[in-house]
């Protein structure tokens, strides 16, 4: 495939099938198309609206807004006017919100779909102008429409170059304050074209876009890919019409983080409980109906590629989709190469594992067991932070910070994060996810942070699942302990949990626990339940908060 930049890929598409509908955006229960034509007048125009108010090439602009049609044509009109694009993700705080456009130095913000807005208004510096999107969001000095109505199309667009920065990506700050990730234009669009590619993404499959955009493994996957292979683009418009337009729209590509595909499994099961719908599975030709059903009332039943990512996912809830005909392929990437990693395709999937390297991509192991890659999707570094960027990138490898295994046949399988690793009291080495997965497994647990930096031996902290809050104590005690016994005899002495600790609160983006991207904060949680962890009695081995 000829190695094209964004605005190149684009403009083919406008030439070949202007009259075609690249996005499908639904407002008040009504779809709106915009053929790619659309797209380039509305994108054209707003790049003369950011030129007139004093937006110079290399100028930084930020995105804050749930995912619509509209994120993509501000995004293209940055690219028409050579600015740098710097999406904030929907659910960030205000002191995030704060510390991303000062750092950056954003000149200008497009506003758009958001909830909690009150609290963000003041988040924002008074010198960045702001651009409101055509929905309810914080008060801005321009409105979309008027701009629209006031600038005609930008006949020269910026003439772009495979390493000018195009956008800079900040990542969800599991620990201490988020980095600016630098991507240039040559390297998104290698990911999104190897990609493409690799899975023939073609003009009729069909995206379904609601993971915010501001994470680089939405944007790489339905944006960029979406680009590269003229695939048509359809949003959610609420969370609550969430399932109905998912249905509606039955795409044909479609990715998910665990969280999501457990409370997708447990949707069904609310309506089908787990011990009913095994049996009719079992079943010949009815098992088939049946699993046909449920896959139709998923609005997954024309999926041909459905992928998970940005977490681990317990290996029963992938044995679970299986057995309804949904095979999810995992698969593992970085904002550092834009989530251009490893993946599991279709019909060649090994449980269990995040895949093989994508086309392009060098991956290796060091000897403290690393996971290194090479390609030309990597960063071009940290936004003013060369110390940093010296850290990760050595000798034009990406360092993931992750440790890996390769099997015999390629496959990646990741086995924890280097610095989640932690000492118990008697000097010996955790690591804390191989573990952490298989008490997922149970179908009562929502998510479990694995504790023993100076313990004797590890605890675990538990949220429980919807479905535990409702079921009887006694069983999900029950439960919880077989699983407990069961996994201390197969670890190691040292490994080998304590007890549980099931929390109260849930653990949100809000309450501080989770990242934007849903992974926890170890060390927030470590941090918050270290005075209980230090009063529980050893001899027990289940606690309730």
């Amino acid at each position: 495939m000829t190695e094209q930049l964004p605005l190149q890929r684009f403009a083919q598409w406008v030439a070949q099938k202007p009259d075609t509908v690249w996005l499908r955006q639904p407002r008040e229960r009504v779809w709106h198309e915009l053929t790619w034509r659309q797209v380039d007048d509305q994108a054209r125009r707003l790049a003369s609206a950011l030129r007139a108010q004093g937006c110079e090439p290399g100028d930084r602009v930020a995105l804050f807004s749930k995912n619509c049609a509209e994120w993509f044509i501000a995004d293209l009109a940055m690219m028409f006017a050579g600015l740098v694009s710097v999406p904030l993700y929907p659910t960030q705080s205000a002191e995030g919100i704060d510390y991303v456009l000062r750092h950056s130095a954003c000149k200008a913000i497009f506003l758009g779909k958001l909830d909690g807005q009150d609290k963000l208004d003041a988040a924002i510096p008074a010198e960045v102008k702001r651009i409101a999107m055509p929905y309810p969001t914080l008060p801005a000095q321009y409105r979309w429409d008027e701009l629209l109505r006031q600038h005609e199309p930008l006949a020269v667009a910026h003439e772009q170059q495979p390493e000018e920065i195009l956008s800079i990506l900040y990542t969800s700050g599991t620990t201490g304050q988020p980095k600016g990730v630098m991507l240039s234009a040559r390297a998104m669009m290698f990911a999104a074209q190897g990609a493409a590619s690799e899975q023939n993404i073609g003009p009729d499959d069909q995206y379904f876009s609601y993971l915010p955009l501001s994470h680089a493994a939405e944007r790489f996957l339905v944006e960029f890919e979406s680009l590269c292979a003229g695939a048509q683009v359809n949003f959610a418009e609420s969370l609550e019409t969430f399932a109905e337009d998912l249905r509606h729209v039955r795409p044909t590509v479609f990715f998910a983080v665990p969280r999501l595909w457990t409370r997708f499994q447990q949707g069904v099961l609310e309506k089908l409980p787990a011990a009913k719908l095994e049996r009719l599975l079992r079943i010949p030709l009815l098992g088939a109906l049946v699993a046909r059903k449920v896959r139709r009332g998923l609005g997954l039943d024309r999926a041909r590629i459905l992928v998970s990512g940005a977490a681990p996912i317990p290996r029963a809830l992938l044995d679970w989709y299986q057995r309804i005909g949904l095979t999810l392929c995992e698969g593992y990437g970085m904002t550092e190469n834009f989530a251009y990693g490893t993946f599991n395709r279709p019909g060649q999937v090994h449980f269990g594992t995040v895949g093989r390297p994508m086309p392009g991509l060098e991956m290796r192991i060091d000897d403290s067991g690393e996971v290194l890659f090479r390609s030309r999707a990597l960063m071009s570094g940290y936004y003013l932070d060369p110390e940093k960027t010296a850290e990760t990138l050595r000798d034009g490898w990406l360092h993931t910070g992750d440790k890996g295994e390769i099997d015999a046949d390629g496959y990646l399988t990741i086995t924890g994060r280097l610095k989640d690793i932690f000492k118990t009291s008697k000097g010996k080495y955790v690591a804390p996810a191989p573990i952490e997965g298989e008490i997922a497994k149970s179908t009562w647990v929502e998510q479990v942070c694995l504790m023993g930096s100076g313990l004797d031996q590890p605890l675990a902290l538990i949220e429980l699942a919807p479905a535990a809050r409702e079921a009887a104590r006694a069983q999900v005690e029950g439960d919880l302990l077989a699983t407990l016994n069961a996994l201390n005899q197969r670890l190691l002495p040292h490994e080998r949990i304590s007890s549980l600790l099931v929390v109260r609160e849930a653990w949100t983006i809000d309450n501080g626990c989770m990242t934007p991207t849903m992974k926890i904060r170890r060390n927030v949680l470590e941090q918050r339940f270290a005075a209980k962890v230090a009063a529980l009695s050893g001899a027990q081995p289940l606690h309730w908060e």
